[in-house]
């Protein structure tokens, strides 16, 4: 039977202020990517995410970005080589000392926003983020954007790794993501966010809104957290995968190319 993963991104309330569903997207999920304290989050919200990720039986990831809480990790940075090596384990060890005080493990890191758009498109600096983390937790495993240049940058280390694609983001025709800032970048409608993710897990391959298929390591779906319509588009695509007789369960991780 085909199945597949289904990921968030949360832990990004920071102090008083609530960002994203977190609890009622952790009974849709089967990973949870947790922000570290750069872009979002801080420490009490890593541990109370994590703990409940623990009692629901969801996988935990590190979830790195740009140090930008005013811009959410969604603005372009250029950081000289060893900062950013440092950047990412700074985080990464972040969050597995807050995991191992609630008794959890952190099984994968998956980098954010701008920091993962540049990787997408860069191999040299997506192996200097994954390599770094590599250093600190050799067995992690990398969630990677499909067909990008994450995806060689993780071949090419050798390292366990899982292929990423988006229930509610169109892509280009390289597979990177349409950039936020154009109309259709972002999908709002459940239904068509459900339907288009059925046919690429079926078709293991992205479906860009222009060009053609493009063969693709379908091992997770990314559901983000933080839109109006994020969690309605999450329980949408979970009961469209079942329906369609896909399992949904957390990834193994893989080593090679595909």
């Amino acid at each position: 039977m085909t199945s597949v993963d289904l990921n968030a991104d949360m832990g990004e309330s920071f102090g008083p202020w609530v960002m994203g569903q977190d609890a009622a997207l952790l009974e849709v999920v089967t990973s949870a990517n947790v922000a570290c304290g750069m872009h979002a989050g801080d420490p009490d919200v890593m541990a109370r995410t994590m703990e409940v990720a623990r009692a629901q039986g969801v996988g935990i990831g590190a979830h790195p970005g740009f140090a930008d809480l005013q811009g959410f990790g969604r603005r372009r940075m250029h950081l000289p080589e060893a900062t950013l090596r440092h950047l990412v384990q700074y985080q990464l060890g972040a969050a597995l000392g807050i995991a191992r005080a609630v008794g959890a493990e952190v099984r994968h890191l998956k980098l954010h926003g701008a920091l993962a758009n540049m990787a997408s498109e860069d191999e040299a600096l997506a192996e200097v983020c994954y390599g770094s983390a590599l250093e600190v937790a050799p067995e992690i495993i990398v969630m990677i954007l499909a067909a990008t240049a994450q995806q060689r940058a993780v071949e090419r280390l050798g390292c366990l790794w899982a292929g990423e694609i988006f229930a509610d983001r169109a892509y280009n025709a390289d597979a990177t993501l349409v950039d936020r800032a154009l109309p259709g970048a972002v999908i709002h409608d459940p239904e068509h966010a459900a339907a288009r993710i059925v046919r690429m897990v079926r078709a293991g391959a992205i479906l860009p809104e222009e060009g053609e298929a493009i063969p693709a390591a379908v091992d997770t779906i990314c559901l983000h957290g933080d839109g109006a319509t994020a969690l309605e588009i999450a329980r949408a695509v979970r009961a469209a995968l079942v329906e369609a007789g896909i399992a949904v369960r957390a990834f193994e991780g893989r080593r090679g190319s595909i």
